[in-house]
């Protein structure tokens, strides 16, 4: 079924409450991946937006897992799900595939479609028109691993327009309130302030790194308290040197002073006045 079929379809359908739904517990129908760069990319947008977000519950994002957007939809290749995206204000659990109707109607709020060389021209195309028209998406990017083409559109007025770049040529995303942009040849999120948003291995990495160096800190500190003490013990060993020799003058004071009033006697015993000398 080709996207101006699908549409018409969904235009001239009754209401969902007067049709048979299938279960909501589909299977995913989506096909292997194009490549390991395809697969790594994916997982690392996952795993990002969800160790960036790890404390809330009101999301749920996915990779090559279906959409069913339609109970008329055929289990077919003529519609695949998108390679990642992300939906808000929604329930945070395990799924097997995204069914609008058992979601309360929500579809996604952001998809990210990996290029390749041969979904290309129906990520560009036909992707694009059912995403607009039918998913409504308020923001769709898409991706290549290999030739690094990017670009994202924003729906505006029920239209998709390009979204301008800034400085970093990153793409801002108001639905995530983060960035995209291509870093070491991978899509990766940063933050309004244009800090990439880790891993858990790189978060980790970074907390060795910073535990390094307070230790190496506190050894620096150490270190320097010990030259402290040891010139504290070095300054004590001076003041007594200098006590000592204090008290050693002041007895050689004493002793000649004590001299001094011997002899001063000695003369006035021999009737000198010793002033008078």
């Amino acid at each position: 079924m080709t996207v101006t079929e699908q549409l018409a379809s969904l235009e001239t359908s009754p209401e969902w409450e007067d049709i048979e739904f299938p279960p909501g517990d589909l299977e995913s129908q989506e096909l292997p991946l194009e490549s390991y760069l395809h697969l790594q990319q994916i997982l690392l947008l996952i795993k990002c937006l969800d160790w960036l977000w790890r404390d809330r519950n009101d999301y749920f994002d996915a990779g090559n897992l279906t959409i069913y957007y339609s109970p008329h939809q055929k289990k077919s290749s003529d519609f695949r799900g998108p390679d990642f995206f992300v939906v808000l204000d929604t329930e945070r659990r395990s799924r097997k595939s995204w069914v609008v109707w058992e979601e309360g109607g929500k579809y996604p709020n952001i998809i990210v479609e990996l290029l390749s060389s041969s979904t290309a021209k129906t990520d560009r195309t036909e992707k694009k028109k059912i995403y607009q028209e039918i998913f409504r998406t308020p923001e769709y990017f898409w991706f290549d691993p290999e030739s690094l083409e990017f670009q994202g559109f924003a729906l505006i007025q029920g239209t998709y327009q390009p979204i301008t770049p800034n400085d970093m040529g990153h793409l801002w995303s108001e639905q995530l309130q983060l960035f995209l942009g291509i870093e070491n040849r991978q899509l990766r999120f940063f933050s309004p302030d244009g800090v990439l948003v880790p891993t858990p291995e790189e978060s980790a990495t970074e907390a060795q790194q910073q535990l390094g160096s307070v230790q190496n800190e506190l050894v620096n500190t150490q270190n320097q308290l010990g030259s402290v003490q040891n010139e504290l013990v070095t300054t004590q060993n001076q003041l007594g040197s200098v006590e000592n020799e204090l008290v050693t003058t002041q007895n050689q004071l004493e002793i000649e002073r004590q001299q001094k009033d011997q002899l001063a006697a000695k003369l006035r015993e021999l009737g000198i006045d010793p002033e008078q000398l």
